[in-house]
């Protein structure tokens, strides 16, 4: 019988709003319901790797969704990783292995390549998986990098994924960051947003609840 595969994307209105951790809580909850599930970033940018069984480099955030997906890592869950040189290098690593170093300038203009790299990592979760929880970088909404995108929608687009937006309200300003990010996204991509999370939420969310119906009421997205 053929595998039904599903997935889910999560996306973030800025790095560090908690996409990790939440892409881990999604991977222990589809695994306790008796789900084989895998996590996904396209492309990782970490100091520091891991290195798996087979002696492939990864980034650590997938191990730690591995871990709670109760899987073994491995480097398909992380195809590219870019390990920061200076400011403005970066020793690519594709499938595992160092590739070569590279300035912003000189990735920007060669990343469209790696799409074929990821689309074989991704085809063969869904060739052996029932679930993958994929996670975007950074923000989607930086115009200015959008172009050939392999990480955030253009991985949405590739794996034709649903999206829930991950925004943080600990630092201030989560609903401009949500309607901003949003508006920013072509229509395609906004349609394949279903919901949102505020994350890191501390205290009366009473005192959130207006909030909350207004912004659900301007996106058309349920948080």
């Amino acid at each position: 019988m053929e595998r039904k595969h599903k997935n889910i994307m999560l996306l973030g209105t800025g790095s560090n709003v908690g996409k990790s951790i939440i892409n881990a809580g999604f991977c222990r909850i589809f695994y306790q319901d008796g789900y084989s599930v895998v996590p996904f970033k396209s492309q990782n940018m970490a100091l520091n790797s891991f290195i798996t069984k087979d002696g492939k480099e990864m980034g650590r955030a997938q191990v730690v969704q591995a871990e709670a997906a109760n899987i073994e890592p491995q480097a398909f869950m992380n195809p590219i990783l870019l390990k920061p040189t200076t400011d403005r290098k970066s020793q690519v690593i594709v499938n595992g292995k160092v590739y070569k170093n590279m300035d912003a300038r000189e990735y920007f203009a060669y990343k469209h390549n790696l799409k074929k790299d990821i689309m074989a990592a991704y085809n063969h979760i869904r060739d052996n998986f029932d679930i993958c929880v994929l996670e975007g970088a950074g923000s989607p909404a930086e115009i200015n990098l959008k172009e050939d995108d392999i990480v955030n929608t253009g991985m949405a687009e590739m794996a034709d994924s649903p999206v829930i937006l991950v925004a943080d309200i600990d630092r201030g300003g989560v609903f401009a960051s949500i309607y901003g990010t949003i508006m920013l996204l072509e229509e395609s991509e906004k349609k394949r947003i279903k919901g949102v999370i505020i994350n890191k939420f501390r205290g009366d969310k009473s005192l959130l609840t207006p909030g909350i119906e207004m912004i659900e009421e301007l996106t058309n997205v349920p948080v």
